[in-house]
């Protein structure tokens, strides 16, 4: 039997970028999502009665608003940063270690918290691939895995279609509109929209979901 978690007091960060603003404006919506706090280098640009924002420039030294980040019970990870152009030991810095320590020290302050993570298609589990990026993701979600968390959930969208009036779109998605009815047709296990892909984060948190690891079928399920 699922136990809806009807009150949810998410954190969320990566809001001032695509994916995370689309999250965050599905939390805004969300009847069950009580309390919002954003943790962010820059500003979400969003501002409303259930949010609450931190600015913080250092992701890898949390310890000055660890205090802060208690009484939340979600955690929607949102945050990235492109593999173009970056060496390995880069990229898994600003990829694995990162995200490894703020699920850490979320965890801390939080005993009963699910965490979910963006992933990505073709995610490497076995961490032994040919592609530097698919690897790396996969070492994150396996570790997630490893924590104590109530739940915990690893999402690996591929095409992603932005949120009508999103403020923050990668310059290539605004030009790939006319595209999309053609992939849904030719290629529908690998499109969703971010409106899709927020809900099915929030239903993971409240309701569960019988995988960790969400396809771009179990996204459209679970939304």
């Amino acid at each position: 039997m699922i136990v809806m978690q009807e009150n949810l007091n998410i954190i969320i960060t990566g809001a001032s970028g695509m994916v995370g603003e689309a999250v965050l404006m599905e939390c805004l919506q969300a009847d069950e999502v009580q309390k919002i706090l954003v943790v962010g280098r820059r500003s979400c640009g969003i501002q409303h009665t259930k949010l609450k924002e931190i600015l913080h420039p250092n992701f890898f030294d949390l310890s000055s608003i660890e205090n802060r980040l208690a009484g939340y019970n979600a955690c929607l990870f949102c945050l990235g940063v492109s593999s173009i152009g970056m060496k390995e030991v880069k990229y898994r810095k600003f990829t694995y270690d990162l995200t490894l320590l703020f699920a850490q020290t979320v965890l801390k302050e939080n005993n009963e918290m699910s965490f979910c993570y963006i992933s990505g298609a073709g995610t490497d589990s076995s961490e032994m691939g040919r592609q530097m990026l698919a690897r790396v993701k996969g070492k994150t979600e396996n570790d997630l895995k490893k924590l104590p968390f109530k739940a915990e959930y690893n999402f690996r969208p591929g095409l992603l279609i932005p949120t009508a009036g999103q403020k923050h779109v990668l310059i290539a998605y605004k030009y790939l509109g006319w595209m999309a009815s053609i992939i849904k047709i030719l290629s529908p296990s690998s499109i969703c929209t971010l409106r899709q892909l927020g809900k099915a984060m929030i239903h993971a948190v409240s309701r569960g979901y019988e995988k960790n690891i969400l396809e771009v079928k179990d996204i459209k399920k679970l939304a």
